[in-house]
């Protein structure tokens, strides 16, 4: 190779070496291989939602649980317990309902603070939850008894997780969104409850007098419905928002 071939060869392997290198983020972007991160999160809004659900006809006899098979249990209570499937208040307003949106659109990161599910005289509080995919839930054993959780999802991941002393803790998360995920205590078998697994915040469980409100809405259009234990699903009722308004919509459900 005489000199002249030579630098040829040089220039050429420099050209190639620097065509070669990292692009800048221009280049990426106008070949289609840019950040190919997650989503931008979506923002929350200032819509809000609000209502109560009531029971039409007479409301079913709560059950008395008998603790007896385990006196730990018992010994917690200064009277009866009852079983929590239907609560309802003098106006058959309707407790432990998760009202909640179907189909929401966009990107919500769970947030870094958890739900904290208790076993506390041998019944699990909150009754009925909602929580976002990823969101942690953190399961106290709050009894000096044996306990143990036995999560029964369809979708995600199941688990039994047992918790022989009193102050115990677990972390679970849930990955996928899930409605409704079931729990029941293998030690004590009237103990139950029930948690839905969103991919969005805009859920709550009605409180002791049927009331929720789901805020924090961007503007737009919802498809809202309510789930109880022994009725089920509602019927969807459609809701446009505004920023900044607040609508009311209500539930009945039919005692059966």
């Amino acid at each position: 190779m005489n000199l002249r071939h030579y630098l040829v060869f040089i220039l050429a392997a420099g050209l190639m070496t620097a065509g070669c290198g990292k692009n800048s983020d221009d280049d990426l972007d106008a070949m289609g291989g840019g950040n190919t991160g997650s989503a931008s999160a979506a923002k929350l809004g200032t819509g809000v939602i609000s209502g109560k659900v009531t029971l039409k006809g007479g409301a079913p006899k709560a059950e008395l649980i008998a603790m007896d098979a385990d006196p730990v249990c018992k010994s917690q209570h200064s009277g009866s317990v009852k079983d929590e499937t239907v609560v309802v208040d003098a106006k058959n307003d309707l407790a432990n309902v998760l009202v909640y949106a179907k189909d929401v659109s966009g990107s919500y990161p769970a947030p870094s603070t958890g739900v904290t599910l208790t076993q506390h005289g041998c019944m699990y509080t909150p009754h009925v939850f909602g929580i976002q995919v990823n969101q942690p839930l953190e399961i106290v054993n709050d009894d000096p008894t044996l306990h143990n959780v036995h999560a029964m999802p369809s979708i995600n991941d199941a688990f039994n997780v047992g918790q022989p002393s009193q102050g115990m803790k677990t972390e679970k998360k849930f990955t996928k969104p899930e409605m409704p995920v079931k729990f029941k205590c293998d030690v004590h078998s009237w103990m139950h409850c029930f948690g839905g697994v969103f991919s969005h915040p805009f859920f709550n469980v009605t409180a002791a007098d049927g009331t929720y409100k789901i805020s924090s809405l961007p503007a737009g259009s919802y498809t809202l419905v309510a789930w109880q234990e022994k009725y089920g699903e509602s019927a969807p009722q459609k809701v446009d928002i505004k920023d900044g308004e607040t609508k009311s919509v209500d539930f009945i459900f039919t005692a059966q």
